[in-house]
């Protein structure tokens, strides 16, 4: 009696379900690429995870190579370069949450209340162009402003009669440079889904709030920052999820050997021991254990955000 109850719940489940792929067969349609997309370029590279687990032979190929277990995983724990590789990625990852992530919130709130369209656009423009620059770019321009020979910082520094500094060769700089550049860059473009949370909030708001003679800032706190609470939590959500997953093109392009004691990151180590010197197990490992932190970190960052402002993911 019971198989045939489920055999019948089975049955309308899948019944319903070709009924409404039925009816909205376009919403499908549009949506199979994406689908796709991440099967393919996503979901199907998860197959060489095994690789942390195993001494990859080429000749025996991923599945005939033989399994060790959690040997790669100990030792990357027991190496000298851990507590290294996770104090520089965390250091940098922290520093560009906590200086890069409020930067755009003013900037939005701070164009919102301008009311010279002309320069607001103008604002926009430039704060948004440097998104569109490509890391290369960006590193190339580095080194070229902050040279020793003819850059534009170290002439400053050289008329106001200070001596040159070498910055991309001193590890006190990397993390100031990295982090500034980042902010630079991705500050005004950041910034275009909170303008866009904030072209919601109703104007009555602003009018009853003007008309008790609230003053900007009393309108800010108690009117626009509400408004994009969950917008500011969901952002915030996603960035810890991505905590571990810092950048490898920009710390690898503005490595060297002087600083490589601050610029070293997981993401270059795995490149280094995975494509360099052909580590492909134990750099898949190390690859693995960045990735499980950053799920442990957004599952914990959404189940607190969850509880306390009723704010999350899922």
């Amino acid at each position: 009696m019971g198989n045939q109850q489920t055999g019948k719940k089975y049955c309308q489940k899948k019944k319903r379900l070709s009924v409404r792929v039925k009816a909205y067969w376009q919403l499908y349609v549009l949506i199979f690429p994406a689908v796709l997309y991440f099967a393919v370029f996503c979901y199907g590279p998860m197959y060489g995870i095994q690789l942390a687990f195993k001494n990859y032979n080429a000749l025996d190929g991923i599945t005939g190579s033989a399994w060790v277990g959690f040997t790669h995983f100990t030792r990357f724990f027991r190496s000298y370069q851990f507590g290294k590789l996770l104090k520089n990625t965390l250091s940098l990852s922290i520093l560009q949450l906590l200086l890069g992530f409020p930067l755009p919130i003013i900037l939005a709130l701070c164009l919102n209340y301008a009311r010279n369209m002309r320069f607001k656009k103008v604002v926009q423009t430039i704060t948004y162009a440097p998104h569109f620059i490509s890391i290369v770019v960006l590193v190339g321009m580095l080194n070229i402003f902050f040279s020793v020979n003819g850059g534009l910082v170290n002439g400053l520094i050289t008329a106001l009669g200070g001596e040159p500094v070498l910055f991309m060769g001193k590890e006190k700089y990397f993390r100031l440079l990295f982090v500034g550049s980042g902010i630079w860059q991705n500050m005004g473009w950041n910034a275009i889904i909170y303008l866009a949370a904030l072209a919601g909030v109703n104007p009555e708001l602003h009018e009853a709030a003007v008309a008790d003679g609230a003053g900007k800032l009393r309108r800010v706190w108690h009117i626009d920052l509400p408004a994009i609470r969950p917008t500011i939590i969901i952002t915030l959500i996603l960035n810890c999820g991505q905590l571990m997953g810092l950048g490898f093109e920009k710390a690898f392009l503005m490595q060297n050997s002087l600083n490589l004691g601050k610029s070293e990151i997981i993401a270059t180590y795995v490149y280094k021991i995975g494509l360099l010197d052909a580590q492909y197990g134990f750099a898949t490992a190390v690859g693995l254990f960045n990735s499980v932190i950053n799920l442990i970190l957004l599952v914990t960052v959404n189940y607190i955000s969850g509880k306390l402002s009723e704010t999350s993911l899922w």
